[in-house]
C-alpha cells in the first residue's frame, strides 16, 4: 500500500465535521478478528461507548492459498454489515475502517473490498506494515503518553515493531510472523523455532535491541499474559500495564507448551479460536525476549483502533494526563457537585506539598474520583469506590498505582479497611504506601464534608512540628460539629500528629 491511503486516514479524521463529532466509530480488519469500537468522542482517555469483536479468520490458510479464507469472508461480511446497521442506528458518520495483513496480502483482497462496499457502504482503508506499526504505537502512546521502547503488535499473518520515545514514533517494520503464517513453517518445532530466530534476528539488525521494555500489542499477547496471571495467582485481571519479566515469560511459555488446548481454555476462559494461535504465538514471544533481552514485557490494550483516535487529537490534547482526564470526566457524570474535587484538592495541599509529581498525580485523580460512587449503598460504597478504580478503563497508570487509589478512595468512606474483601490486593503496596493512601482517604474523608461548596472558605490547614493544625474561618467555626472534629483527629492519627483546632 502507497502513503497517500495512509495520508487518507489521516485526513477523514482531521476533517473538522469528524472531529465535532460525540461518538467516534472505527472497524479494524485483521486476519483473525473484526472489531468494531465506538469512542464517546475523542477524548484523551478514550470511553469506549460500543466494543464489538467477531473472530472471522479471514487470513487463514492464506499463505499457501494466496486467497482469503472463504468462510471468513462469509463471516467478515455478515459482521461488517452488522456494524454497518449498528453505526447507521447510533448515528454516527461513516466508520473508518482499516484493513490489514490478510485483505492487503490475498488476491482477492480488492474484490473483497468491492464485496464490503457493494453489501455495506464502508470503504475500507487497506494499511500497509508499517502504517499498521505506527498506528499500532499510536494506540501505545495514548496510554502512555511516556511510552519509551519497542512496541510488537501481532496479528493472525504479520507481527509489526515500532520504536517509541518522547511521545514519538521512530524506525518500524513489519514481518510474517503472524501465526497464520506459522501454521504453513515445515520441519516440525525445530524447523519452526529456527525460522522465528531467523526472523526475529533479521528484525533485530534493523530496529537494534537496546530496549528497557517490550509494549505487546495483539490479542494473542493478551491471552498469553491471562494465562501468566492464572500461572501466578495474580490478584488483579486488568490486563492493560500487565508486567512480565523474561523469566516470566520463559514460565508461562513452557506451561503453553506442556499443556492441552482445553485444560488452557477451562483455566482462562478465552475462546477456541483464539487458543489455537495460543501456542504458536507463544514460540514468537519465546524467541523475542531472546534475542531482544528487554528488562520488561507491559501489555497494552490499546491498539490500532486507539491509534485511530490518536491521530485526530491536536497536540495540546496530546500532551494531558490521561488519568486526570478521565477522573475529570468521570467527575463530570458521576459526582454530586462537579468542580469540588479541584476545591478539595486545593484544601489539601498543605498535606501533600512535598510529593513527587507521580504521587501528586495521584493525589489529583483520588480527589476528582472521591464523590462517584455515592449512589452506592452507604453499606458498599467504599468497596464500589476501590472496586471502580481497580477494574476502571483508566490508562497512564500501573496497576500498583490502581490499588494506591482504591485504597485511598476506599478510606474516602471507611476508616478501617479490616475485614476488606479487597485485602489481597493490599499486597501489591507496601506497608509506607498503605499508609499513604490512607492518609489521602481520611483527608479526603474529612475535607469533602468540612464544607459544601469550598472547604477553603472554611478553614486552612498547616502542618506544624507535632501537630495538623487547623485554622477555622468565621464559617468555619459554625461548620466544625463533632463528626468533622472526629474525622479531623482520625486524618491527624493517621499522620500521626496531635490534632489542632485554632478558632
Amino acid at each position: 500500500m502507497t502513503r497517500p491511503q495512509a495520508d487518507g486516514i489521516a485526513n477523514l479524521l482531521l476533517d473538522p465535521s469528524a472531529r465535532a463529532l460525540s461518538r467516534v466509530g472505527v472497524v479494524d480488519v485483521g486476519s483473525n478478528s473484526i472489531r468494531m469500537v465506538v469512542f464517546d468522542g475523542a477524548a484523551r482517555s478514550p470511553a469506549y461507548f460500543y466494543n464489538e469483536k467477531v473472530m472471522a479468520g479471514l487470513g487463514a490458510g492464506l499463505s499457501t492459498s494466496g486467497r482469503l479464507n472463504p468462510e471468513g469472508v462469509v463471516r467478515g461480511l455478515a459482521a461488517l454489515r452488522r456494524f454497518a446497521t449498528l453505526a447507521d442506528g447510533m448515528g454516527l458518520a461513516p466508520l473508518t475502517c482499516v484493513a490489514t495483513a490478510a485483505v492487503r496480502d490475498a488476491e482477492d483482497g480488492p474484490a473483497f473490498r468491492e464485496q464490503v462496499e457493494a453489501e455495506t457502504g464502508l470503504k475500507l482503508i487497506v494499511i500497509d506494515g508499517e502504517e499498521e506499526a505506527r498506528l499500532s504505537a499510536q494506540g501505545v502512546l495514548l496510554g502512555w503518553p511516556d511510552a519509551k521502547g519497542l512496541v510488537c503488535d501481532i496479528g493472525g499473518n504479520s507481527m509489526e515493531l515500532a520504536e517509541v520515545e518522547g511521545g514519538k514514533i521512530g524506525r518500524r517494520v513489519s514481518s510474517p510472523l503472524g501465526p497464520f503464517r506459522l501454521q504453513q513453517v515445515k520441519g516440525g518445532k525445530a524447523g519452526l523455532r529456527k525460522y522465528i530466530k531467523e526472523v526475529l534476528e533479521d528484525l533485530a539488525s534493523k530496529m537494534g535491541t537496546d530496549y528497557e521494555r517490550i509494549y505487546l500489542v495483539g490479542g494473542s499477547w493478551r491471552a498469553i499474559a491471562r494465562l501468566d496471571m492464572e500461572r501466578r495467582n495474580y490478584p488483579m485481571t486488568v490486563l492493560h500495564e500487565y508486567r512480565m519479566s523474561p523469566d516470566d515469560i520463559a514460565a508461562t511459555v513452557k506451561v503453553i507448551a506442556d499443556t492441552q488446548i482445553s485444560n488452557l481454555k477451562g483455566k482462562s476462559g478465552i475462546s477456541n479460536s483464539r487458543l489455537e494461535l495460543v501456542p504458536l504465538a507463544a514460540e514468537v514471544l519465546r524467541q523475542l525476549s531472546a534475542t531482544f533481552a528487554p528488562a520488561e514485557f507491559a501489555v497494552s490494550s490499546y491498539g490500532i483502533r486507539e491509534g485511530l483516535l490518536y491521530e485526530q487529537m491536536a497536540p495540546d490534547l496530546r500532551r494531558r494526563d490521561p488519568l486526570i482526564e478521565a477522573a475529570r470526566f468521570a467527575e463530570a457524570h458521576m459526582a454530586r457537585m462537579p468542580g469540588f474535587g479541584k476545591k478539595l484538592h486545593k484544601f489539601l495541599l498543605p498535606l501533600f506539598a512535598d510529593a513527587p509529581p507521580e504521587r501528586a498525580r495521584l493525589n489529583l485523580a483520588a480527589c476528582y474520583l472521591h464523590d462517584t460512587t455515592w449512589r452506592a449503598h452507604p453499606d458498599y460504597r467504599a468497596e464500589a469506590c476501590f472496586d471502580n478504580v481497580t477494574r476502571a478503563n483508566m490508562a497512564a497508570m500501573s496497576h500498583s498505582e490502581r490499588v494506591f487509589l482504591g485504597v485511598a478512595l476506599l478510606h474516602r468512606y471507611r476508616s478501617s479497611r479490616s475485614g476488606s474483601p479487597m485485602a489481597e490486593l493490599f499486597d501489591m503496596l507496601s506497608p509506607e504506601e498503605l499508609r499513604e493512601a490512607e492518609v489521602l482517604g481520611k483527608a479526603m474523608r474529612f475535607g469533602a464534608m468540612f464544607s459544601v461548596d469550598d472547604p477553603a472558605r472554611a478553614g486552612k490547614l498547616s502542618l506544624q512540628p507535632g501537630k495538623l493544625r487547623l485554622k477555622l474561618s468565621k464559617i468555619g467555626r459554625d461548620l466544625m460539629g463533632e463528626v468533622a472534629l472526629a474525622r479531623f483527629e482520625s486524618l491527624a492519627a493517621a499522620l500521626q500528629l496531635e490534632a489542632e483546632v485554632a478558632l
